[in-house]
């Protein structure tokens, strides 16, 4: 079955689809509303005219078979010759036996390649659903690091289409390891080389201090004591206090010579010139020169410390910024240590006989210079990278990417994995069909050797010329011509023959030949097997005797269920027309027909389903129409035609023709109704708008003499009422 899909053309000013599962399917539709169309795009699909519509469903061995105006006009209109028709001779028994034998295979391995197609299709749909899925899972990558701040923005540059994105992350190669830095730390980098306040820095200073020698003096260690030879010297010893000892003589006389004098201390004369001389000889000349030692070093001391950087020198660098708690601990430690120091100096300058050991910093110094040098390192980096901006931006994309690769491997993985499961089973399915292309190809070829032993081209001559005497018609005939070529005769004449025939007899000859077309070959090696029919209103310009021989003709060849057919579509304007093609059991039309109906409003063209039930609807909405003086004069116009066309042709099986021979009717204020509402065209439309010869209440006037002279007036009133 095929799928018909229309849009942006004449009247299909939006998509419309026909996509039928029947058999049979018959369009019923008044004059402009598209029915045209749809037969026309069938007739030559590939026109460009056409190229926002569609077929699908078709195959190789398919063919659409159109008959409508355009038919009749490139068939007859355009040469005097008729391309001939090719029908299978029954004479060639052994050949016929063959060639239904071949189709029964072709028709075998034909639904066997249609089943390996499903397959492909399946497959490609399996195909397209896990790399949809995968699409929109690595999408989020998208959704979730570009925008907001735009740090990250530049690494989806023709990225911007779903496809685009998943066919570059599987393209990369999954790292071995997992990538150190976080998205958060490359965004960080990015930001710092490209960002608003992004800039070079110096590099930071580090800790300088010449003070590893002093902190490891061992005079500290050492009890600087004064002389022992002294008198006194083992007093002092004994109070183990020669500092205190010591800073009393200043507040001795200087003289050399003085008799008792108080003591200092205890207020009391008891210093001689004696003891104060051997105070004095106890702090000799060694003694002093360790005092002053501690004062050097003491100085020293003091001195490196005030070359300790602060952390106010540190802070304003981003870099040293995000250490700070550990720069700051470190530094502090450093700091702490050399403050303990200096009053252990002070300590031992005031106490020279104790031993102490200084705190050492060495170590801390050392490591905040190793952190110092860290930092520095990255400073160096930042500030290459931006003296390389571009490059350092790459390599920020690569690493973006890689880190992308690495969090989403089980989704590019699965993905790998089921493509290649289904590339697998997509090279096995065309290998098979591989085999039955060669096997059809085969069949085709034996198939066209045994036509040509029994095709023939006079059995649809006379199948055509039997028609027309069936139908009363002997004043032409169609005859073989030359190469497998017809044309049409008079008994008197057989030029230009065509153009000489009434409206009713080019439909009827063209429809007989179209007949034989569909039951026969285009040409002798013609390999079609499934024929799909398009009728498009066979009988616009017919009389109502061969208004029923065509659609008995219909019914026997095309609305058959059993008929050879694939799928066969009708189009109508004549609502007992589509009446008469409409199968009576319910059940057979579920079975094998689906009824639609095409109308046209503001929107354009539209396609729905119509119930068997609104057939004799659509007559009542024919009235409703005519009462509606309102309505546009084409609508009322063509509603009474149907109307006269429905009653008179159908339920009655009048001839149309006899309606109008009614004397009344004859008189010159209904010529407009006579010649629009007995016309043998599609013209209506445009004669009411080209003569404006349009006057509603003579038309209701002349519609209600056509029922009262024949009769039914009774019907009359009650459908106008």
């Amino acid at each position: 079955m095929i799928k018909i899909s229309l849009n942006k053309i004449a009247s299909y000013k939006n998509p419309i689809i026909i996509d039928s599962d029947k058999k049979i399917n018959l369009i019923y539709g008044l004059n402009g509303t598209g029915k045209s169309t749809i037969s026309n795009f069938l007739l030559k699909p590939n026109d460009p005219l056409f190229k926002h519509c569609s077929i699908q469903g078709l195959e190789n061995t398919s063919e659409l078979l159109v008959y409508n105006t355009t038919f009749v006009d490139d068939t007859f209109y355009l040469s005097e010759e008729i391309s001939g028709i090719f029908s299978l001779s029954k004479i060639n028994k052994d050949s016929i036996k063959r060639i239904n034998e071949i189709n029964k295979q072709l028709l075998t391995v034909n639904t066997e390649r249609l089943k390996l197609n499903e397959e492909l299709t399946k497959n490609h749909e399996n195909i397209s659903k896990i790399t949809n899925d995968t699409r929109e899972k690595v999408w989020k990558i998208k959704t979730e690091f570009t925008g907001g701040d735009r740090v990250l923005d530049y690494c989806f540059e023709s990225l911007k289409k779903k496809e685009n994105l998943l066919h570059y992350l599987e393209s990369i190669k999954k790292p071995d390891i997992k990538p150190l830095k976080s998205i958060e730390a490359i965004k960080n980098e990015i930001e710092a080389i490209n960002g608003s306040n992004a800039k070079p820095y110096e590099l930071l200073h580090s800790q300088n201090l010449s003070i590893n020698n002093i902190e490891n003096n061992p005079i500290f260690l050492k009890t600087i004591i004064g002389n022992k030879n002294s008198s006194i010297s083992n007093l002092i010893e004994k109070l183990g206090n020669s500092d205190w000892v010591k800073n009393g003589l200043k507040y001795l006389p200087s003289e050399t010579s003085f008799n008792t004098i108080e003591c200092p201390f205890c207020q009391e004369k008891t210093i001689t010139e004696n003891l104060v001389k051997s105070i004095k000889d106890f702090f000799d000349k060694n003694f002093q020169s360790d005092i002053d030692n501690l004062n050097s070093l003491e100085e020293a001391y003091i001195n490196e410390a005030t070359k300790i950087i602060s952390w106010e020198s540190y802070k304003e660098n981003p870099f040293a910024k995000d250490n700070e708690k550990d720069l700051l601990l470190n530094l502090n430690e450093i700091i702490q240590i050399v403050e303990k120091n200096k009053i252990k100096i002070q300590e031992k300058i005031k106490s020279p006989g104790n031993s102490i050991e200084l705190l050492k910093s060495t170590a801390k110094i050392e490591e905040f210079n190793l952190k110092i040098k860290t930092i520095n390192e990255k400073i160096f980096n930042h500030n290459l990278k931006l003296s390389k901006l571009d490059e350092s931006l790459e390599n920020l994309k690569v690493e973006f990417w890689n880190l992308m690769r690495w969090e989403y491997d089980q989704t590019i993985d699965h993905y790998f994995s089921q493509i290649k499961t289904y590339k697998n089973e997509e090279t096995k399915i065309k290998e098979k069909n591989t085999s039955i292309e060669n096997k059809i190809t085969e069949l085709n070829s034996e198939l066209k050797d045994e036509q040509s032993k029994t095709v023939n081209i006079q059995e649809a001559i006379d199948s055509i010329n039997s028609g027309l005497i069936n139908l009363g018609i002997d004043s032409f005939r169609i005859e073989f011509f030359r190469d497998n070529l017809y044309r049409l005769t008079r008994n008197e004449n057989s030029e230009k023959t065509f153009q000489t025939l009434s409206e009713g007899e080019k439909m009827i000859i063209s429809f007989l030949y179209f007949v034989e077309l569909c039951k026969g070959k285009k040409s002798t090696s013609s390999l079609v097997t499934k024929k799909i029919i398009i009728i498009d209103d066979p009988i616009s310009s017919l009389s109502h005797i061969y208004v029923f021989n065509i659609g008995q003709m219909i019914k026997k060849y095309f609305t058959n269920p059993n008929s050879e057919f694939e799928q066969i579509f009708i189009l109508t304007h004549s609502l007992y027309f589509f009446y008469e093609l409409t199968f009576m059991k319910k059940d057979d039309r579920e079975k094998y027909q689906n009824l639609y109906r095409l109308i046209k409003n503001d929107h354009g063209t539209q396609i729905r389903p119509l119930g068997y039930s609104e057939i004799q609807n659509d007559y009542q909405t024919y009235w409703e129409i005519v009462k509606d003086p309102i309505q546009k004069p084409a609508l009322v116009a063509n509603c009474m035609r149907n109307i006269i066309d429905y009653f008179f042709g159908f339920i009655e099986k009048q001839e149309l023709n006899n309606v109008f021979q009614i004397p009344e009717l004859q008189d010159v204020k209904y010529q407009a109704f006579n010649r629009y509402i007995n016309r043998e065209s599609h013209s209506l439309a445009q004669n009411i708008y080209d003569f404006k010869e349009f006057d509603y209440n003579l038309f209701c006037e002349a519609l209600r003499l056509v029922f009262e002279k024949t009769g039914y007036i009774n019907h009359y009133n009650k459908m106008i009422n």
